[in-house]
């Protein structure tokens, strides 16, 4: 054999696994992908190397050239091959943020001031180590994938041709017919005219406050209220102001006052298990709210994402302002991200009908459609019954573990004089300074959500909120025991 032939056959050997299993769940091009990512994880092919042809190692493993293609243009979007016309492919040079360890990415260190930017970057990092009681989301396993994955399936079997094209600008007719019936269980009368889907809450409150808000003029938010809107509200040249938030909803006297001092265009409340404290609205107070809305002429803008979540039982009622008002002052939001999957981003707007044509039209220039697969999903769910079995389950399962939570925080030196019995989060008093424990958390590994960030005004503050379902680890209690004790 001469020298050529042979280095073909190390460099072919070294290049492809050892053998191809036609038994068990694995395929092929699977096998021959995890082989060669293995190989060049570990420096077996280096940067440059040339894969053998497809023909070359179909002969040799006796699979299908298909087979191979495949697999190679699996490698080569997954970033380890490139492909030269001509020529064949190659071993790609990687960079090392997708090394071995995938798409993992290191925690963020702590700037010099920490702000509503960082906290979410952050909380979209993945990082095996992170301790999240600071985070916005329940836990991965405490949701249904597999209710998720079902209804993609479901909807892969329809209609094709129906995946391939724009969605409706205002949403797809069967899921907004859908919702009506969601919003009349909370005695809320919306026709599916009278809804535009969105991407999320966070699109809905972006594209309403553009519709209204104007450079200078002034946006009410609670205080404490969720904080990244106050960023979103400021870049539109908007004014943000803080109305304080009292147990039972907004202190009603300051928002008498400063909206006959400002003239806001719109405020914009959780109604239900408000962010951060998972408080509730009164009934007296929601009252209170529309004659200072009616007095001052601006728009209400209710906030319900956490919807869901909240038992609504005679023992624990929730009012909420459109039910009261059937939508001709107030704008309702909701969505599902915080229930079924964030990555979904589906959310709605429901309004007055020319609202929601008029907002329909900006959503439309902005974005044109939201996506049609994530609505029919959801609509899958909904009508079903799957949605109402799946979230009584979650607030079984937050009943399970907030009083149990609540006592383990109060044994390790937080201050809890604000509590509720539904709802993902606690707005607990640490006696200090929370940006200090949050830069000291950071270095173990752990994000907290300092009281700062949840107040227009951004001022230092010894609040802190605390997901309820994300803090049972022990590092967390262990971390809030060394510090507080």
């Amino acid at each position: 054999m001469t020298n050529t032939a042979n280095s073909r056959k190390t460099s072919l050997s070294v290049a492809t696994p050892q053998a191809l299993s036609r038994e068990g769940g694995e395929s092929l091009v699977d096998q021959i992908v995890r082989s060669i990512e293995a190989r060049i994880d570990d420096k077996l092919l280096r940067n440059g190397a040339r894969m053998p042809s497809i023909r070359q190692f179909a002969e040799t493993h006796r699979v299908s050239r298909f087979t191979v293609v495949e697999a190679y243009d699996r490698l080569v979007a997954k970033g380890f091959l490139e492909s030269r016309r001509g020529s064949g492919f190659y071993v790609r040079e990687r960079s090392p943020i997708i090394a071995a360890g995938g798409n993992v990415l290191p925690v963020e260190a702590v700037p010099k001031s920490l702000d509503v930017v960082w906290l979410v970057r952050n909380m979209f990092r993945q990082h095996p180590t992170q301790h999240t009681p600071g985070s916005g989301l329940l836990p991965s396993d405490w949701l249904d994938g597999e209710l998720i994955a079902n209804g993609l399936r479901a909807i892969s079997r329809q209609n094709q041709n129906l995946l391939l094209q724009y969605g409706n600008p205002q949403g797809s007719i069967p899921f907004r017919q859908q919702l009506q019936l969601k919003l009349a269980e909370l005695e809320i009368a919306a026709t599916p005219d009278q809804i535009v889907t969105t991407s999320g809450i966070t699109q809905g409150l972006d594209l309403v406050a553009r519709h209204f808000a104007q450079p200078g003029d002034t946006i009410f938010v609670d205080d404490p209220a969720w904080f990244l809107m106050f960023g979103s509200f400021a870049t539109l040249g908007a004014k943000v102001v803080g109305i304080p938030r009292l147990p039972d909803g907004p202190d009603i006297a300051r928002l008498a006052e400063l909206a006959a001092l400002h003239k806001p265009k719109l405020y914009v409340i959780n109604s239900v298990l408000h962010n951060p404290t998972s408080t509730s609205l009164s009934a007296a107070k929601a009252f209170q709210i529309l004659k200072i809305a009616e007095q001052h002429d601006f728009t209400i803008v209710e906030d319900d994402v956490y919807c869901d979540l909240h038992p609504g039982s005679a023992v624990q009622p929730a009012t909420r302002i459109a039910s009261l008002d059937q939508l001709n002052r107030v704008i309702y939001l909701g969505g599902f991200s915080k229930t079924l999957a964030a990555n979904l981003r589906v959310g709605f707007i429901a309004t007055s009908e020319d609202m929601a044509k008029q907002l329909s039209d900006r959503k439309m220039l902005s974005t044109l459609t939201t996506s049609d697969i994530g609505e029919r999903i959801i609509y899958k769910i909904l009508s079903e019954g799957h949605y109402r079995k799946h979230v009584d389950r979650l607030r079984s399962k937050l009943d399970s573990v907030r009083d149990k939570t609540l006592k383990q925080l109060e044994r390790v030196g937080l201050k809890l004089d604000i509590t509720s019995p539904a709802g993902m989060f606690v707005w607990a008093d640490t006696g200090r300074d929370t940006n200090v424990l949050t830069e000291k958390a950071l270095q173990q590994g752990i994000l907290l959500a300092p009281g700062s960030l949840f107040s227009p005004s951004q001022l230092p503050s010894t609040r802190m909120r605390i997901n309820v379902a994300a803090t049972s680890d022990i590092a967390v209690l262990r971390f809030f025991e060394r510090e507080l004790g």
